[in-house]
This record gives C-alpha cells, structure tokens and sequence, in this order.
C-alpha cells in the first residue's frame, strides 16, 4: 500500500504563520546566542564574526525547511562576502539549490495533477534525486520520449499561499516602521518586491519570460538561455532544455585560472547590463546558484521567474547616466536622477553630493584598468556611505521600479566580488556601451 501524503509533510515547506513564526523564533535564539559571544569577543580584543558556523548551519536548516521568502532570504546573506567568513558563507550558499527536497511521491503527485500521468509515462527517464532544490520549488533531470535531456521544476505544494504568507507578515513590519516613522515611507517599495515575488509561482508566465529573454540575448551568442518545453509546462511545473556545467557557485570553488575569471566576469555583466540596456529586461534574482558555467564556455542562465521589464524612461535615463559614466564625462546629475524617478526633500548641491558619491563608489571599474574584483571595496563603501548619511537618503526617494534593478545590480557586484577576477573591466563596460 503506497504512504499516504501526509507521511511527507514534514518534508514540505512548513504552512501557517504560526508555525513558521515559531520556528524563526528558534532560529533568533540560537543567532543571540552568537552575538552575545561576539560580544565577549569584542571585550578581551579579539576580533568576531557575524555567525559561528553552527549558528549558520542552523540558519541552513531552518531557511531550508521553510523555503519561500525566507529561504530567498538567506540566499541574499550567503552573497554578502563583507559580512561573513568564507567558511560560514560556504555553508549558508547551500540555500542556492541545496535545501532539503520533497520526496518523489510529492513530485509524482504535482505531475499527476499538472500533467495528467506519471513521470514515468509522461518522460523516457526521469531522475528520483533533485537536480536542484530551491525556493519556490525543485528541479529534476528527465529525457524526452524523443530523446531531448531537460530539467523539470516541480513546485513545492501550497509554496504560493506560504510565500503569500509571508510577504504579508514583512508588509505588517515594513507599514509599522513606514508609520513609525516621518522621513521615509517603504510601502511603495514593498509592495514592487512583493508583487514581483508573487508573481514568481507562475511557472507559464516564467515560461514566457524565458522565451522573451532568449530573444533579448540572441545579440549576445556567448550567453545561452534553455528553451522551453511547452507540452510539459503548466503553471506548477516548468520543463526546459537541460543545460549542461556547473552552477557559478560550484564552478568558483574549482579554482579556476586567472583568465578563466575574468572571462566569466565579462560575460556576468554582459548578462546584467546587456538585456537592460537593449530591452529594459534584467534577471533580478542574480545569486550565484542561477547561473552555470557551461561546458562549452557560455554563460548559461537559469530561473526567470524574476525577469524584471522596466520602463522606458528608466532605462533611457540610466542608459544616458551609463555612458556619461563610461565616458568619462559630466552629467547633469540631477537632471538625470529626475529622469530616472527620483524625489528629494533636500537642497539640490546636498543632493548632487549624495548621488556623485554612490556613482563615484560604483564607477571604480569603469575609471581604471587594470580593476581587481578580489580587493574590491564598493559593497562595503557603498554602506559606509549610506550609514554616514542616513538622515539625508531618507529623504531621497528612488522610484518602486528601482528595487529589482538595485537587486540585479547589488548582486552582481557581489558575484564578482566572489569571483575575484583582476583585469581589463573598463574595457568590458566599453563594450557594453558599444552595443548602445
């Protein structure tokens, strides 16, 4: 007699603000432990870390179990190469495509429903084990009845009214503070976030934007995006074209040559700026785990259930504010941060000195060559200068839409730095002027 599916529940993501809220309760308790030990550090002069590799294993866990937003969560802390060791960042980059996976019979059970039949029937081969095992949902490899190998996303059951969930619980926290406070309201960008997060557990409209992204890049052959397979898509399963290499987070750890960095540096930017300023697409989920180096040397690009499109009048103003940078020539900041979408309440010269500073820290790469990811100090600085002025950036409001771009770009900065490729990167982003 087969289990029932309620043998299998502890193996989905966990269902019930309730639940889920106790057991990030647990997950803070073990965290303050870390600081107040840190904190001890800090008296005899010694100098601490954010996490203990046993409180960053329990965060794995934890995040892992409950996927959905906060599993996205900590795929954002695994990036951050200032804030933790490399030994801890190790352990919480399994959050890439590594947290604990549904079992087969869930699977089969998603097919069934979705598809109409078994794996078995509906595929030649199809893989027990996870490929992939994600957020949102798990991947598994699979070989078409005509011979095609692909990779099937099934996604986890009850993941859109969890991730709903929790968006809510954030949305709660984010009004309260928006309230709390008289400088700055969130709501506005939450909401952006929230709607383009939701929008993810469309697997047919995932589907679309892979198909439409692939045309975006066709101008760029050294990228490779899967196509897809359109008889084995619904709006809970996604089927494309496998693709064949290691994740960027596997293929990091493989100590590659000095050139071989640089050149897959080159080809994550053309990947990020390259859509964005020739269609006004970018891939705003950039970690590291949703992009592999592939066996014949391109770029290949996974997971576009995040494909952010952006307004004209955005792209056009960063697309002006890009090439003056490139250039080496002067702009009309403010001018141009209209044009972009934001507002200010703060005297114009106070404002110019804000937004010249962050392009002065971002535009390093672009100023000098050769340029040395594996020393950079733009994430870091880039925070010292929002902590100095903080006062003054509340009073600075970008548009909604600049939330995904600052994701996709904050995670390509982070993805270099993680690479620590040294070279000739002005002339990269002459290139990507070049196809303007």
């Amino acid at each position: 007699m087969p289990p029932d599916s309620s043998d299998f529940d502890d193996k989905l993501p966990t269902q019930g603000r309730l639940s889920r809220f106790r057991k990030l309760a647990g997950l803070s308790a073990q965290l303050g432990a870390d600081v107040l030990k840190n904190g001890a550090k800090r008296l005899v002069g010694e100098e601490p870390e954010l996490l203990s590799k046993a409180a960053a294993e329990k965060l794995v866990a934890t995040l892992g179990e409950l996927k959905g937003a906060a599993m996205k969560l900590g795929q954002a802390v695994s990036m951050d190469t200032e804030l933790l060791s490399p030994e801890v960042r190790q352990v919480i980059a399994r959050l890439q495509n590594e947290a604990p996976p549904m079992p087969y019979e869930v699977v089969a059970r998603v097919l069934r429903e979705e598809l109409g039949d078994t794996p078995e029937a509906l595929f030649r081969e199809f893989d027990r084990q996870p490929l992939a095992a994600a957020s949102l949902g798990q991947v598994h490899r699979a070989v078409m009845h005509d011979g095609r190998p692909v990779a099937v996303k099934v996604q986890y059951p009850g993941i859109a009214e969890t991730l709903s969930g929790d968006m809510d619980n954030l949305g709660l926290v984010v009004k309260t503070i928006s309230k709390a406070s008289r400088l700055t309201d969130g709501t506005a960008y939450f909401r952006e976030l929230r709607e383009e997060m939701l929008l993810e557990t469309d697997y047919l409209r995932e589907a679309e934007l892979c198909t439409g992204f692939a045309r975006t890049v066709a101008p760029l052959p050294e990228l490779k995006v899967p196509a897809v397979i359109p008889e084995r898509t619904t709006g809970r399963v996604l089927t494309l074209e496998l693709l064949v290499g290691r994740t960027l987070k596997d293929w990091v750890v493989s100590e590659p040559s000095a050139s071989e960095r640089f050149r897959v540096a080159r080809l994550l930017i053309l990947a990020i700026y390259g859509p964005f300023f020739l269609h006004g697409e970018m891939q705003a989920d950039p970690h590291p785990g949703n992009f592999m180096v592939l066996e014949d040397g391109r770029l290949g690009l996974l997971d576009f259930g995040s494909v952010k499109r952006f307004t004209p009048r955005f792209v056009d103003a960063n697309r002006s504010m890009f090439l003056h940078a490139v250039r080496l020539e002067s702009m009309d900041v403010l001018g141009l941060s209209r044009e972009v979408g934001f507002t200010w309440e703060l005297p114009d010269a106070e404002t110019i000195a804000l937004i010249q500073e962050i392009l002065h820290i971002a535009g390093r790469p672009m100023r000098s060559t050769p340029y040395d990811y594996a020393s950079c100090t733009i994430t870091r600085d880039m925070k010292l200068h929002f902590g100095r002025n903080a006062a003054r950036f509340l009073k600075v409001r970008p548009p909604a839409e600049a939330v995904m771009f600052f994701r996709s770009t904050g995670g390509l900065a982070q993805n270099l730095r993680l690479i620590a490729a040294r070279g000739d990167f002005r002339g990269v982003f002459q290139e990507v002027a070049a196809l303007l």
